[in-house]
């Protein structure tokens, strides 16, 4: 029998409280789109940051997340545990790192996020079952959040 998702991690350890996305991770039911919902409210503080120092902070971030995401795992031994949802918070800034401050887009870039997240077609579902680690926890969301970049700047050029 797994253990309950609240007894698998201490929050009040600064490791796992930032790996689970504040707590947002422990949602009992799709904590992968409640820890990207919690990462909005970071990324409205963010995006008031010069673009330079915006993706200094998001490169910080994910280096933060390669130790924080592998230390969980190899503290709860679960490899990417549902609940380890910082890689989102990353992903999720990257996707959003220069659409204007519309909620038109954000929704745009959050609900392509999640599709590609969950989906994880090529080469996030190789970066997935290939890299390991808390380099492959942050890798796969990081190349979907460049990805979900990618689309939204393609589109802020069509539908300015």
């Amino acid at each position: 029998m797994s253990k309950p998702r609240s007894n698998l991690f201490d929050l009040k350890t600064p490791v796992h409280f930032i790996a689970c996305g504040f707590g947002s991770g422990l949602a009992p039911k799709a904590p992968g789109t409640f820890g990207t919902l919690a990462a909005i409210p970071c990324w409205l503080a963010l995006q008031m940051l010069d673009r330079p120092l915006y993706w200094l902070v998001v490169a910080l971030a994910f280096v933060l997340g390669v130790f924080v995401c592998g230390r969980a795992a190899r503290d709860i031994g679960v490899q990417d545990h549902g609940a380890v949802v910082w890689d989102e918070f990353v992903g999720l800034w990257i996707a959003l790192a220069a659409v204007p401050p519309d909620w038109f887009w954000v929704l745009l870039g959050f609900a392509l996020f999640r599709l590609l997240d969950i989906w994880k077609p090529w080469p996030i579902r190789w970066c997935d079952r290939n890299v390991h680690g808390g380099f492959g926890v942050m890798l796969d969301d990081a190349v979907a959040g460049f990805a979900v970049f990618a689309i939204l700047q393609i589109s802020l050029v069509i539908y300015p």
